[in-house]
């Protein structure tokens, strides 16, 4: 008979919490290839939707609202910039946990016309309000 001891349990919970983590951590660092400029990474975002509007928050830590450009084409909302490596060059980097350098995330809109109505940086993040239309 195998005995279950309940600190076991929870050390299984706490793996299952750090692989969560670590997975956040990785989906922040993703990579994308597929633009003309080279190598870019893509920001995290949040999507929320209400009757008459989408609220997109997407996380740009240390970027500066002059950094970043937002579109929309078609169906296709896209934020592109760039977050510079806020180092001095003589510095010796001993982490780098945030990402710097080219960011382009590309977010399908859901069915119908959308207008920007805000664009505004809160709390490190790029707050959109899309607005829609018809």
């Amino acid at each position: 008979m195998i005995h279950r001891k309940p600190s076991n349990a929870m050390w299984i919970d706490a793996v299952k919490l750090l692989e969560q983590a670590d997975n956040l951590h990785r989906q922040f660092f993703r990579l994308s290839q597929g633009s003309p400029q080279g190598p870019t990474w893509e920001p995290p975002i949040d999507i929320f939707e209400t009757g008459r509007a989408l609220s997109v928050l997407v996380a740009l830590p240390g970027v500066s609202p002059d950094q970043v450009q937002v579109l929309i084409e078609g169906a296709t909302l896209s934020v592109v910039g760039e977050r510079l490596l806020p180092a001095p060059a003589e510095a010796h980097i001993r982490r780098i946990e945030i990402p710097y350098g080219r960011f382009e995330r590309r977010i399908a809109l859901p069915p119908g016309a959308f207008e920007i109505r805000e664009s505004r940086m809160v709390d490190g993040c790029l707050l959109l309000t899309l607005l829609k239309l018809g």
